[in-house]
């Protein structure tokens, strides 16, 4: 059953209506990501276990209307920016009726979703019309067999065809995520560089972090951002872009020579911005997460489903963000990997 158009707010509800988030730390919170559902088809090594996990039950999830009353609430403290995400999002049947209702929602300026591309291309009419603005596309290897050694599935074509679908629809800038593993990955950092300047693409190195699922997170296995910046340097010459969002995880560069695309590099382990930072996240299940490796969450669903009111709610929400971690801790000595795997948070 596909999901109802519901109400958008009322001026009454409208952004900032309820007072902004902000933490302890004085950072104003306005980006959310939204996690849908905790499966996926592929077993990417950095992400879940190789043999999978045992999937929340549907009851355990939070039903579409539940995220979009969430929602409306997170809009009205101030949220703008709006992310979907999985496991992979487009496994959950009716996705593209939440993301219509998401679009409707009065200053949202930014609605975005991460997929790893493989039910992309049929799918991408109808999230055009739904109002999706955005794209990225996790793709972390250009050859087939690196693919599969990554995936466990052979479907590089498909992927490659979904980012071509979405380029031509419009859905741009189509962002391309790669996740770098030393050993396993990183000779191809100048062949994803020559991919962007073919394809105008953005495409975005992002360093491994302690959020696999079989825990082989090893530091000597981070590439580190500054290795990226000057191995495509060498190749092809960057500028800096100009204008960057403080609070964007990404450093961002274009081609000197003026070709189309860019290269971005996320690098949290070797070069952290939590002092920017200005997400957070709602999981599948209802956990108001403020850290991509938060040890604490904070639950929203059953407070929900008990008939917790408007007040109510903000309330749970604000102390939350108010306690937001002032870092991630990747390079404290005391470091502690939180429980879920990234397929369980949502990226």
């Amino acid at each position: 059953m596909s999901l109802p158009v519901l109400s958008s707010p009322t001026q009454s509800e409208s952004t900032s209506v309820f007072g902004a988030l902000q933490d302890s730390h004085g950072r104003v919170i306005h980006d959310l990501r939204i996690s849908v559902t905790d499966r996926c088809n592929f077993r990417c090594s950095y992400c879940m276990p190789i043999e999978g996990l045992a999937w929340k039950p549907k009851s355990e999830l939070l039903t579409f209307e539940e995220i979009f009353q969430l929602t409306k609430i997170f809009v009205g403290l101030g949220i703008t920016k709006l992310r979907i995400t999985g496991g992979e999002a487009l496994l959950r049947r009716g996705v593209v009726n939440l993301i219509e209702n998401l679009a409707g929602l009065p200053d949202v300026q930014d609605l975005a979703l991460t997929t790893n591309g493989y039910y992309l291309k049929e799918h991408t009419p109808d999230l055009v019309r739904a109002g999706l603005r955005r794209v990225t596309i996790s793709l972390d290897s250009l050859n087939p067999q690196g693919f599969h050694n990554l995936t466990k599935i052979n479907a590089l074509p498909r992927v490659i065809e979904s980012i071509d679908v979405a380029q031509k629809a419009g859905l741009t800038p189509v962002k391309v995520n790669c996740v770098l593993i030393r050993g396993v990955n990183d000779h191809e950092i100048e062949d994803f560089a020559e991919f962007a300047r073919l394809w105008g693409l953005h495409v975005r190195f992002i360093e491994y972090m302690p959020l696999d699922g079989p825990g082989a997170w090893s530091r000597d296995r981070v590439v580190p951002g500054r290795e990226v910046y000057d191995r495509i340097q060498a190749r092809f010459p960057l500028l800096p872009v100009a204008g960057k969002d403080l609070s964007e995880t990404a450093r961002r560069f274009r081609f000197s020579d003026g070709v189309s695309g860019e290269i971005g590099i996320i690098a949290p382990v070797t070069e952290p911005f939590c002092g920017a930072c200005s997400r957070i996240r709602l999981t599948s299940d209802g956990k108001l997460r403020t850290c991509l490796f938060s040890l604490h969450e904070y639950d929203l669903r059953e407070p929900l489903r008990a008939g917790a009111t408007v007040d109510e709610l903000i309330t749970i929400i604000q102390s939350a963000v108010f306690r937001k971690e002032p870092g991630h801790r990747i390079n404290a000595r005391d470091f502690i990997a939180p429980e879920r795997t990234m397929s369980c948070i949502g990226g």
